[in-house]
């Protein structure tokens, strides 16, 4: 990677540290951004992703470590002083202002010519669809459009650093798919350096680069949205990534001659021969003995013949049928992009071939292997 815009070195940050009651809510957290990158911070309500974004804006003091911003230690300088830019979740708007008052108040220390700032505040406004809405007041608006103003706001600024605080969770699904990808288009040609706060992963997959997966204030893996697709770090990113999410099987990995068996609840097997799973993986699994299988929805074919399931549910979404059997006594679901016809209580048969297995230790959850390939 070149050298860095932005690096979190160990941050961490505790709510109420002296209280009988201290919240932990970021957890040595460390990452590099590269500059003109897209990077995401993705997880469930409370996992931390929106403290870190506010210790990085400086909203939020960090209790330990420290953040690097182009080469200079920002973490304890005001936030005027750090040259971020930031879209709220909360629009953030001045109520006396227009709209287009409000994106031209973040031009006025550059002192721009007019002219210039009048060419962003238009480009900015027509890319965001709200070029109608420039003469009304934050009161007049809906949330969508208040939150569209407040993006407009942060990227018509020149900045080290752009932060982006769930910037379109207010717009419906068709505005919201048009503008992701004019945004991007526009942050990648101006090689801006973004972080994007979300819980949305079809957002994050959209817009970024790199993907931090976040859980209980801990980064669990800072990758490509394809690595943690196909490479989870962990059972807990392998079932976060993923819609469907991906079906977990407890199992007890044994050797079965030169190869492998996944003995699963209620005495089902998954068999494997020395041709189907690579040896080093073999032991790898053997060593672990109690370990979970994961398999995505879309790996799993269904049949008359293999291991024997019996349909639980069966949806037709529009382009793509979702089937829930029940097998080694769990729900498993499963995608076909054809229409399935079978119904409720219908036996199938179920193919899972080894190289679209994902195995993790049953202890710490740590990927063991993926497919052929060792983790």
């Amino acid at each position: 990677m070149s050298a860095a815009a932005l690096v979190l070195d160990r941050i961490d940050k505790v709510y109420n540290p002296e209280g009988a009651r201290p919240v932990h809510a970021v957890r040595a957290m460390s990452l590099e951004l590269a500059p003109g990158e897209i990077g995401a911070l993705l997880g469930s309500s409370g996992c931390g992703k929106t403290s870190t974004l506010r210790m990085i804006a400086g909203f939020e003091a960090v209790t330990g470590g420290a953040i690097a911003l182009t080469g200079r230690a920002i973490h304890a300088e005001p936030p005027a002083r750090r040259n971020v830019a930031m879209a709220f979740e909360g629009y953030s708007l001045y109520p006396p202002l227009s709209v287009r008052d409000n994106i031209a108040f973040a031009l006025k220390s550059r002192r721009l010519d007019p002219a210039e700032a009048a060419r962003r505040i238009a480009e900015i406004a027509e890319l965001l669809e709200i070029d109608d809405l420039l003469g009304r007041r934050p009161s007049s608006l809906s949330g969508g459009q208040q939150q569209r103003a407040g993006l407009a706001r942060a990227l018509v600024r020149d900045a080290d650093l752009y932060l982006l605080d769930e910037p379109m969770g207010q717009l419906e699904p068709r505005l919201r798919a048009v503008l992701r990808g004019r945004l991007k288009h526009y942050i990648k040609t101006r090689g801006l350096t973004v972080i994007l706060v979300t819980h949305d992963q079809t957002e994050a997959n959209a817009l970024a680069d790199r993907i931090a997966v976040m859980e209980d204030g801990a980064l669990q893996q800072f990758a490509s949205p394809a690595t943690l697709r196909d490479r989870p770090a962990n059972r807990f990113v392998g079932a976060f990534i993923g819609e469907p999410p991906m079906n977990l099987l407890p199992a007890e990995a044994r050797a079965d001659g030169a190869g492998i068996g996944f003995v699963l609840p209620g005495g089902a097997r998954l068999a494997y021969g020395p041709g189907e799973m690579a040896s080093q993986v073999r032991e790898a699994a053997l060593a672990c003995g109690a370990v979970i299988v994961g398999v995505r929805p879309h790996a799993i074919r269904l049949s008359g013949t293999g291991l024997p399931a019996r349909v639980a549910a069966n949806q037709w979404i529009g382009d793509q049928s979702h089937v829930a059997v029940s097998f080694a006594d769990r729900a498993v679901v499963v995608v076909e992009h054809e229409r399935v016809t079978a119904r409720s209580g219908d036996a199938v048969g179920l193919s899972i071939d080894a190289g679209d297995l994902h195995v993790f230790d049953a202890g710490n959850g740590a990927a063991v292997s993926h497919g052929e390939v060792l983790a």
